[in-house]
């Protein structure tokens, strides 16, 4: 009886949890998952104290050999030949993967990319396809090649962005759609005989890793654009507004489409939600938070803090979350590459 193949996961992030979870127990009659590549321990919370990533917990409960290099380096890519890999596969692990590393398992590096590509190659995929109001997004089977997110893709599993979804809510669906990938390309991934289609450039976006000034609120924006924004930037960067001299965070929140006669910015109710016309409906805030306080539901935020109807808070316009070639949001975008069946 031939032995089974070995495979590595260079992953950091809890989105490779359905992934990893499908190799190790459903996929274990054709595939060993002999090494877990990933970031190192890192200090976090009050204390600092080292935490791992979800990935390294994963491997050390199930007994996995982890690697946690700095980075990717020619150490590493010995401890890769050695472990004598047919496949190796990738996702939100954080580094640029070099060539002899990529070549080190038989059959190469294959990554898990969470968009329908070539819309929204780049560092924040799933996060920018939220902000710019798509309805549709997913995760892609592609080629690791130099240039970024360039690579073949063999397949792709859409996924729906609904209509409250944050961006956790979101990561977890992309998370899953791993899965089904995994289920029909797994065994030709490990021969080496997936069928590879080339992205066409031409239609390619892409996106920016995010900054804690994305959070600022621009109510020269449309409600919808500010909505679709807050929910892609929850928990992080999240969302504020400057009222005075405090920056206020803001919770949650929901775009409607209301005509008001009012400049972008007015306060035009403040109870139990605050309401703010923005350039083309109002932005319905209903939790908020002060500085040195707590989140709290906006009508308690009000006994204690007073933001009067009327009022004008400014606007702070924010910087394109695409770079490259502009693109506006297309809520009807279909797959260049369709699931297949």
């Amino acid at each position: 009886m031939s032995a089974k193949a070995k495979i590595a996961y260079f992953g950091s992030d809890a989105i490779c949890l359905p992934g990893l979870r499908y190799l190790v127990e459903e996929a274990a009659a054709v595939c060993e998952l002999a090494l877990v590549v990933s970031q190192p321990d890192r200090r976090a919370g009050r204390g600092k104290r080292l935490q791992q990533n979800p990935v390294a917990a994963f491997a050390a409960e199930r007994g996995i050999q982890l690697l946690q290099p700095d980075k990717p380096d020619a150490e590493l890519t010995e401890q890769l030949r050695a472990a004598d890999l047919s496949l190796a596969f990738v996702m939100a692990y954080g580094h640029f993967l070099p060539k002899a590393i990529r070549q080190a398992p038989a059959h190469g590096i294959l990554n898990f990319h969470g968009s329908i590509l070539p819309a929204y190659r780049g560092a924040s995929p799933v996060e920018t396809a939220i902000a710019m109001g798509e309805h549709t997004t997913g995760v892609c089977l592609m080629q690791v090649v130099r240039e970024m997110d360039a690579g073949a893709v063999a397949d792709c599993e859409a996924i729906g962005i609904e209509k409250f979804d944050t961006a956790p809510d979101v990561r977890a669906k992309v998370g899953e759609a791993v899965v089904p990938l995994l289920r029909r390309n797994l065994e030709s991934a490990l021969a080496g005989q997936l069928r590879w289609e080339p992205q066409e450039d031409r239609r390619a976006t892409f996106c920016r890793k995010l900054k804690k000034e994305d959070a600022a609120l621009d109510f020269n924006q449309t409600a919808w654009e500010l909505d679709c924004r807050l929910r892609a930037f929850t928990p992080w960067p999240g969302a504020y507004f400057d009222h005075g001299a405090d920056r206020i965070k803001v919770g949650r929140a929901v775009g409607r489409a209301e005509r008001v006669a009012a400049a972008p910015g007015t306060v035009i109710a403040a109870g139990e939600s605050l309401d703010v016309a923005c350039r083309e409906g109002v932005l319905q805030m209903l939790e908020l938070q002060r500085p040195g306080g707590r989140m709290l539901p906006v009508k308690e935020f009000l006994r204690g803090y007073a933001i009067e109807p009327g009022s004008l808070l400014p606007s702070v316009p924010g910087a394109s979350l695409l770079e490259g070639p502009a693109t506006e949001p297309n809520h009807s975008r279909t797959a260049s590459f369709e699931p297949k069946t």
